[in-house]
């Protein structure tokens, strides 16, 4: 092990021995170290979200974060490429911001069951559906559909994006649970049309102020307030967290809902003498190597297969082999971009 190798697998030895296993750790060292290199050659900046395996999210990226702080990132760098650790819509948010360089995505198979759930299509039917009704789109998604939103939002400042509409009624799209816990917050009733036979029907006609939709999160959508019953009748004083994009039933039974960055927030400014995190299995494990001195309970149900894809050893192909490029045609990428820089401007 030469001592560039050396170097980076003590530093990842120190934030992960309790987490990944030695053997891991050296091998990903070595891996770690060539994409270093292959990144100062290309010009490039690495975009860690906050579900990378461990081994990935503290070694490589220059930046590592929720999808809005990415988001943040991606429109403010000078390099030539960017290499979006993430899903597909978060590159192509990414090459939204920046046009004129190359964003790769390490997996061509980073999708996203949210993202897939709805269509650009279905946003245009409700918006004849609704004439003039503002529509804010949960930055999950794709490109196509942001292009027909007004504004994006993260799970961080949904209830702000809300607002800065001064709307009495607002479209607010696709996550079914994202959109009830922000109506439930913010005191608004909520209704999801349906699709019929003539079309999207609305079977409630009475008074409203957001219309959702049926999309949810594979993994977020697991977590029942049984789960969190059975940890709490072992831990009384467990301290429950949950992503927005679980129900709103789970959200209303945890101590504390946000993003993942604001959850990572709460662990490391509480006290509590131990943690239950509700989201993706990885980011529990990040979680868990930022603060060795608390005590994570596990309850690790589901990883995400979409992040899954993303590996160290396909990152350095990226880096090598220009793949896999992500592109969004110039016409959606303007409407698009516009959505996302609104959002942005909000924080």
């Amino acid at each position: 092990m030469n001592a560039e190798v050396q170097a980076m697998y003590d530093k990842m030895r120190a934030k992960l021995e309790k987490v990944v296993p030695d053997v891991e750790l050296r091998i990903k060292a070595e891996i770690a170290v060539e994409i270093n290199a292959l990144k100062v050659e290309r010009n490039a900046v690495i975009l860690g979200h906050n579900y990378m395996e461990p081994a990935l999210f503290y070694s490589i990226p220059d930046f590592v974060g929720d999808s809005l702080d990415l988001s943040r990132k991606a429109a403010q760098t000078d390099k030539d490429v960017i290499v979006f650790c993430g899903v597909r819509f978060m590159a192509e948010t990414a090459k939204l911001l920046n046009p004129t360089k190359t964003v790769l995505l390490p997996s061509e198979k980073a999708g996203c069951s949210l993202a897939a759930s709805i269509t650009a299509q279905d946003v245009r039917d409700l918006k004849a559906l609704f004439p003039g009704v503002p529509v804010v789109t949960y930055v999950n998604t794709y490109a196509d559909v942001k292009a027909e939103s007004d504004i994006c939002c993260t799970s961080s400042n949904a209830m702000a994006v809300v607002e800065s509409l001064k709307s009495d009624k607002v479209i607010f799209l696709p996550d079914e649970y994202l959109a009830a816990n922000v109506a439930r917050e913010m005191g608004k009733k909520i209704i999801y049309p349906k699709k019929g036979k003539n079309g999207l029907e609305v079977d409630d006609t009475g008074d409203y102020q957001m219309i959702g939709w049926r999309g949810r999160c594979e993994v977020h959508e697991k977590f029942t307030v049984n789960d969190i019953q059975t940890v709490r009748a072992q831990f009384p004083e467990v301290a429950v967290l949950s992503h927005p994009e679980c129900s709103p039933d789970v959200t209303a039974a945890s101590d504390f809902s946000g993003s993942t960055n604001a959850m990572i927030k709460f662990v490391k400014e509480s006290t509590a003498p131990q943690y239950l995190v509700l989201t993706e299995c990885a980011m529990g494990d990040n979680i868990a190597a930022a603060n060795p001195e608390k005590d994570m309970l596990r309850l690790c149900m589901v990883r995400c297969p979409h992040m899954n894809t993303i590996t160290m050893e396909d990152t350095l192909n990226a880096l090598k082999l220009n793949r896999y490029v992500i592109d969004v045609p110039e016409e959606i990428r303007v409407r698009a971009a516009r959505s996302v820089q609104r959002m942005i401007e909000i924080g």
